[in-house]
């Protein structure tokens, strides 16, 4: 009996060599470096330079701290005005005087031998004007200073000036007081001679009163400095004579401070 023969298992098969790595090729090559790497990283030759760039803009300049210093002193300096006025107001109470014109005689302004309209008119007027002044403040006193003006309008032409005289007004007081205003060769164009005739024949004038006076006001024993007060009233009367009479009478009153 012939004996069987059994082949020896084959070897194993070798392992396969492994691929070859590729190897880059010579060349330009694009990095990717993330953004805050680039800011936040510096390289370490420019560390210290980085370290003391960032140092000097977190220290605040002399004058940015001045700056703050005065924004902060002047924000306090207005509040303890508003406080110091706000106490004024509620003790003291301020109110605004009060004006008004009681009446007023006109001379110089005869215009019945003005009849042609074509020429001219030159007139000298005088007109005499009683302001009646009520200051109904139970605290407050006025002083009338020298200096002040006042002035007599017919549209935009300047009829006649004069002054206020120089006094003191004490709290809850009523003064009246009668001025001289005098204009010297005072022209009339023809337009305003027209339209002055028909205004009188109307019986319908209107005139414009200007006071600017200086004025200091006295709380106890304390004055301000000098303020000008403002008093600007329309008249309207019925002739240009001396016995002329007040048929409105409107004054606004207003100061400036400085």
């Amino acid at each position: 009996m012939a004996e069987r023969v059994h082949p020896h298992d084959s070897p194993p098969p070798a392992p396969a060599p492994d691929a070859e790595k590729p190897v880059p090729q010579p060349g330009t090559y694009v990095i990717h470096v993330p953004k805050d790497q680039v800011y936040r990283v510096p390289p370490p030759e420019n560390a210290r330079r980085y370290k003391n760039l960032a140092g000097s803009r977190n220290r605040r300049p002399p004058c940015c701290l001045c700056l703050c210093w005065f924004l902060a002193l002047t924000a306090i300096v207005l509040v303890l005005v508003a406080v110091a006025a706000g106490i004024f107001y509620l003790v003291v109470k301020p109110e605004s005087p009060n004006y008004s014109v009681n009446a007023i005689a006109i001379r110089g302004l005869n215009l019945t031998t003005a009849t042609s309209s074509s020429s001219i008119l030159t007139v000298s007027p005088e007109l005499y004007v009683t302001v009646r002044a009520d200051n109904p403040n139970d605290k407050i006193g006025i002083h009338y200073q020298k200096d002040s003006s006042v002035e007599i309008y017919y549209t935009d032409v300047k009829l006649c000036n004069g002054a206020l005289p120089a006094f003191y007004q004490p709290s809850n007081n009523v003064t009246v007081f009668r001025t001289a205003l005098k204009g010297t060769r005072i022209e009339l164009s023809s337009r305003v001679k027209s339209s002055l005739v028909e205004a009188q024949t109307r019986g319908n004038i209107q005139l414009e009163l200007k006071i600017r006076a200086p004025v200091k006001i006295k709380v106890g024993s304390v004055k301000t400095w000098t303020i000008t007060g403002k008093v600007d009233c329309d008249l309207t009367v019925d002739k240009l004579t001396a016995n002329a009479k007040i048929i409105s009478n409107e004054c606004d009153y207003g100061v400036d401070l400085w």
